[in-house]
């Protein structure tokens, strides 16, 4: 199937969707980063980067229920969010160390991880959202 036929077979909906979770997905990224950069001044980088990710995934879990699916914050779906972002968290910190080890300064680290981690999670936390039972 070209590229063309896969876009024009997206539906509005799911555009909507797209962009929703990128305005929410941005806001919790922000929040994220903020934190790591401020407490990796004091604390190891890994501890920072944990810390900001907890704090970033409660308040994404909340906006991408109300605001990205327009969904009910159900306990079904919380633990299917959940298990999603520890797939991403554990993504992110590999990547993290990998930038990291390979000499990417600690401030500039996440942003090229983000880039490859945010893709990733979308799919997985839309298959939570939106998957229906057979």
């Amino acid at each position: 199937m070209t590229i063309q036929k896969r876009i024009s077979g997206i539906s509005g909906k799911t555009i909507g969707e797209i962009l929703r979770f990128g305005i929410v997905g941005i806001l919790a990224t922000g929040i994220h980063y903020l934190i790591y950069y401020l407490l990796k001044q004091i604390i190891s980088p890994n501890a920072a980067f944990t810390i900001g990710y907890a704090v970033s995934f409660v308040f994404n879990f909340i906006l991408t229920s109300l605001f990205t699916f327009k969904t009910q914050a159900t306990v079904k779906r919380g633990a299917g969010f959940g298990l999603a972002h520890l797939c991403n968290y554990l993504l992110l910190m590999g990547l993290l160390n990998l930038a990291l080890a390979l000499g990417i300064n600690s401030t500039l680290a996440p942003i090229p991880v983000y880039g490859i981690a945010i893709p990733v999670n979308f799919l997985m936390v839309r298959f939570v959202f939106k998957h229906k039972k057979k």
